[in-house]
């Protein structure tokens, strides 16, 4: 990720955070919230186009993720992401931006809207968790016995969160982007870290706000990878029809890693719905 550097940090309970942002310092702000098990990184083709259409756009890795800070016995969980979100912004100085967020972001981003007062003046969420039942068999697998995948040899470990990252693309993943998204997992904090975001993933962080997607009042766009096997097309037409005015975007030939696998149609959907 030699070119893709997060030069600012912000220490918070969760340990330090890593964050930067592109663009005209007088642009419209949009932030950009990823997902697990990536990094800011997912945002890399897509952030600077954004700023080279005028926004200020913010990039952050959330925490145990990324560039940000890992080390054990960190809180991970959805429920600490949001309220850091949450602290973000007001570090930032962000009243009421546009935010546009990707799987567990878009969990993290809507816990800072209905649950700790963070304002938008979009929302754009992509494939994101947000609804019931999420999990996969793998996921539930790592999360029931993470000690004992901590202990694996670390071969073994980079070789399984390759082919895990891997299958999240429709199309495949560059070697280059692959390495980038595995590498922040490897050795022996990330190997740790990496389980323990799993660990550390619960149902209960959706299912407090679900209940209150009918209350959302803003602009919301739903795009969704047609191909998404983590996450069916089907969840995202459910989500668009729980948020009033809510327009569910399909991104063919894109699976869950909708950012990489289609990263020119979801800038040109983005640019439209920012600009609207």
């Amino acid at each position: 990720m030699a070119d893709w550097i997060l030069r600012e940090s912000l220490v918070t309970g969760s340990g330090t955070v890593r964050w930067d942002r592109l663009g005209d310092p007088g642009g419209e702000p949009v932030v950009l919230l990823h997902g697990t098990p990536f990094s800011s990184y997912v945002w890399h083709e897509i952030a600077p186009a954004l700023a080279a259409a005028g926004y200020r756009v913010h990039v952050w890795d959330m925490a145990g993720y990324g560039s940000s800070g890992m080390h054990a016995g960190q809180d991970v969980s959805l429920g600490a992401q949001g309220r850091i979100f949450a602290e973000l912004l007001a570090h930032w100085g962000l009243q009421e931006p546009a935010v546009v967020a990707h799987d567990f972001g878009g969990c993290v981003a809507l816990r800072a809207h209905l649950l700790h007062g963070a304002r938008y003046r979009r929302l754009a969420l992509v494939d994101p968790v947000a609804l019931k039942p999420w999990g996969s068999p793998f996921f539930r697998l790592v999360g029931e016995h993470s000690g004992v995948f901590e202990q694996l040899p670390a071969a073994l470990h980079e070789a399984l969160v390759r082919e895990y990252v891997s299958s999240a693309s429709h199309l495949g993943l560059r070697p280059a982007t692959l390495d980038a998204l595995v590498g922040p997992w490897t050795g022996e904090e990330g190997q740790g870290a990496f389980y323990r975001q799993i660990a550390q993933a619960d149902q209960r962080y959706t299912d407090e706000i679900q209940p209150l997607y009918p209350t959302i009042d803003l602009p919301v766009t739903v795009c969704w990878g047609t191909e998404d096997t983590w996450i069916p097309f089907a969840r995202g037409q459910e989500l668009a029809g729980l948020i009033p005015g809510a327009r569910l975007v399909p991104v063919p030939q894109a699976g869950h890693l909708v950012p990489l696998d289609a990263p020119a149609r979801l800038t040109g959907e983005l640019l439209t719905f920012l600009m609207a």
